[in-house]
């Protein structure tokens, strides 16, 4: 039988297409990014939290979303995901994940044992459940490398979650972090066993690259939303009508920006590379930061929409331009990881953001968010006019 344990890895026979509930999965962490725009807005606008600890903390809160999607992901191109074992755990994951989610807004507040302990509920419990249901196959060894680094970061989440101290909570919750991420990068060395990255005996690159594509395209809709949102409940003035025209034209501009070349050619690049687990594994710290950059940008558009004259705090300018920047660095990354090199229209954006923040300083909201889109529009007209005299390029990784 086809989904029986002995055959729980990919064959060449199987879908490359995301399934419908691998999709249906992603409509969770749109809610989920909805929920980390709306804490950092509020940040910015009410200072309760003070903006750079409210930063902090969505941070860890992303970062422990991203994990999770990160590990359904790589496991879903390795695995068959139409096998009734696979399709169970990603059931298990759209619940646990959207529990979170509703936690997020009070995250590190009154809900922070409910997002600790689902975290960690889910993380562990998939594993226990797949190596279980799965007689230990298709690597079983894999199954305990994974256990032995959550168990090293569970105590830190769960404790974290439980005390009163903010502060303690912080500092648990990000050695917490650092540990999953070193786990997940490094491909979960253990004693004895060694490391060994997900993917490792066969990734299906086609699945995996679109799978990418998509989040990112989800991180541009929950922006659009944002938006949306802000613009409805403002009074359309003409200032607040220009920052929502200003603010779509910037999103496409992202949407450009990531599909030229690199963000379109995900596929082809691990297929070629010599060492596709490592490539993948790159490939999903790059999408972290491109997707952070993101919501970091929404909500820079949701205040200089609602706020667009007067006077600029300087906070503002982490998210109007440091969500930009964000973005422009991870897809810096990306290409690096595609071609081996990095293009001078990138380096240049990232140039350009550093030289005018002193100038920004003095410029009204509406008008810093201008100076970005200009920034970002210089960096898509400049990949443009490349294209128009360059053959097209063929993906040459690093590795």
């Amino acid at each position: 039988m086809r989904n029986t344990p002995d055959r729980l890895l990919r064959s060449e026979a199987t879908r490359q297409r995301a399934t419908f509930l691998e999709l249906f999965l992603d409509l969770v962490f749109v809610f989920a990014l909805t929920r980390i725009s709306a804490r950092l807005i509020a940040d910015f606008t009410d200072g309760q939290r003070g903006v750079y600890a409210g930063l902090g903390q969505a941070l860890l809160l992303f970062l422990a979303l991203w994990a999770v999607w990160s590990v359904t992901v790589w496991s879903t191109s390795w695995l068959d995901p139409d096998a009734p074992i696979v399709q169970t755990v990603i059931i298990m994951t759209l619940v646990g994940a959207m529990t979170m989610a509703v936690a997020v807004p009070h995250g590190f507040g009154a809900r922070a044992s409910l997002f600790a302990i689902t975290l960690v509920t889910l993380q562990i419990g998939r594993v226990v459940f797949f190596h279980v249901a799965g007689h230990g196959r298709p690597d079983p060894q894999q199954s305990i490398r994974i256990l032995f680094w959550f168990g090293l970061s569970a105590p830190l989440w769960v404790i974290g979650g439980l005390v009163n101290d903010g502060t303690v909570r912080g500092a648990l919750w990000t050695l917490a972090v650092l540990i999953d991420y070193a786990g997940l990068f490094l491909g979960w060395p253990t004693p004895r066993l060694g490391a060994q990255r997900l993917g490792v005996q066969m990734i299906a690159a086609e699945h995996l690259a679109e799978r990418y594509q998509q989040f990112l395209l989800i991180a541009l809709g929950e922006a659009i939303f944002v938006i949306g949102l802000a613009f409805s409940g403002s009074e359309f003035h003409t200032d607040q009508t220009g920052g929502f025209i200003l603010a779509l034209a910037s999103t496409v501009l992202l949407w450009r920006i990531y599909f030229h070349v690199a963000g379109g050619m995900l596929g082809t690049a691990v297929d070629r590379s010599r060492d596709p687990a490592r490539l993948a594994t790159e490939m999903a710290f790059a999408h972290m930061v491109m997707i952070a950059g993101i919501v970091l940008t929404g909500v820079g558009f949701e205040l200089f929409i609602a706020e667009p004259l007067g006077h600029l705090p300087a906070t503002w300018l982490i998210a109007i331009f440091g969500g930009p920047v964000l973005f422009l660095a991870g897809r810096s990354a990306l290409e690096y990881q595609v071609f081996g090199r990095v293009s001078r229209p990138r380096l240049a954006g990232l140039l350009a953001f550093g030289l005018l923040i002193p100038a920004a300083l003095h410029l009204q909201p509406l008008t810093a968010g201008a100076v970005a889109a200009v920034v970002l529009l210089g960096v898509a007209g400049a990949d443009a006019r490349r294209s128009l005299h360059r053959s097209p390029e063929t993906p040459a990784p690093p590795y």
